[in-house]
This record gives structure tokens, sequence and C-alpha cells, in this order.
């Protein structure tokens, strides 16, 4: 069973490469296979990174603009699906980013009088801060973060992936969390 996961891992990055290839000759097929394949994958990286902040339109949007990207930029992809992961995140935020809080005006009230401007800004800031904190963990404290938190995977999972065994990831979340609460306390978010 082991073997079989390990020979379907091996085609599945041969078709990538062969994708890959294609793309990096402009045919267009190829870009449909490959979004047929990863469509879903960059949706879900896209969702985890902005939460609920943006609508299915946003994030199918979203998507298509880290395809468009894909295929500018195949001369210097080397693997597609952490690249895809990674261009999906920073698509996401940036998205996010450029976002302006729309207040409904028809009644002059939010809907639940209970959320304030003033706090959903100051949670936006805490998030923000979080996820800069995260990214200025060395590598590859940062990757691990970023799957386990931010992608949802589980520590196995991760292991697999990045080829450490589950007790040195559960340790460098452990040590990566002590260094986060220092950098979060020193920028007084915490």
């Amino acid at each position: 069973m082991h073997n079989d996961y390990r020979k379907e891992s091996s085609l599945e990055r041969m078709i990538d490469i062969l994708l890959l290839s294609a793309i990096r000759r402009k045919s267009e097929r190829a870009l449909e296979q490959l979004m047929d394949k990863y469509t879903a994958y960059v949706c879900v990286v896209i969702r985890n990174t902005v939460g609920e902040s943006m609508t299915r339109e946003d994030v199918e949007e979203t998507a298509s603009d880290v395809f468009f990207a894909l295929w500018e930029n195949a001369d210097r992809i080397e693997k597609i699906k952490p690249w895809l992961a990674a261009t999906a995140r920073n698509k996401g935020k940036n998205k996010l980013r450029n976002a302006r809080i729309e207040i409904p005006l028809d009644n002059g009230d939010f809907p639940d009088e209970s959320v304030k401007l003033e706090d959903l800004l100051v949670l936006n800031s805490e998030q923000d801060a979080v996820k800069t904190a995260v990214l200025s963990l060395d590598s590859p404290d940062r990757e691990i973060f970023t799957l386990h938190y931010f992608e949802s995977q589980t520590v196995a999972t991760i292991a697999k992936q990045i080829g450490m065994t589950e007790s040195a990831i559960k340790q460098r979340l452990v040590r990566g969390r002590e260094k986060l609460k220092v950098i979060l306390t020193d920028q007084e978010v915490l």
C-alpha cells in the first residue's frame, strides 16, 4: 500500500512536470488540465488564508488570478503545487488588503449592533500582526506554521511533506509559538 502511494505521488509529479512543460510552450489545453486538477486545492488555500472575509465569487476570481500568474511565470516555476499554494496565499492576502469595509447604509445600523467597527478593525489588525509574525519565522518553521495553522494540515501530513519526524514537527510548533509570543508581546499585540 505504501509503495502504491509513492508510485501515485511520482506519477502525479510526472504529470505536473509534463503539464508545466506544455504551459511553458503556451499550451492552453495544458493550462486547462492543470486548472481542472488544482482549482479546488487553490480555492481551499485561499479560503484558509482569508477565512470568511471573501465571497465565493471573490475566491474564484482570486484563483483565476493565481492561474493567470502561473501562465505568466511558468518559466520560473519548479514545483507546481507549492508554487500554487504560496501564490494563492499571497493573492488572497493582497485581495483582502485591497478590499474596503462596506457598511450597510439602508437603515444606518449594523445588522448586529453588538459588533462595533472599532472591534472589527482591532481584530483585523491583530490577525495581520500574527500573520506578519509567522512570516518572520525562519524556514522551515514558517512553512510548518503556515501548513498547520493556515492550511489546517495535520502534524503527520506535514512531517511526510517536509521529511521530518512528527515529534520534530511538534517540537518546532512549541518553540515557534514561544517565538511568536515574544514577537507579539514586543509589538504589544498580546
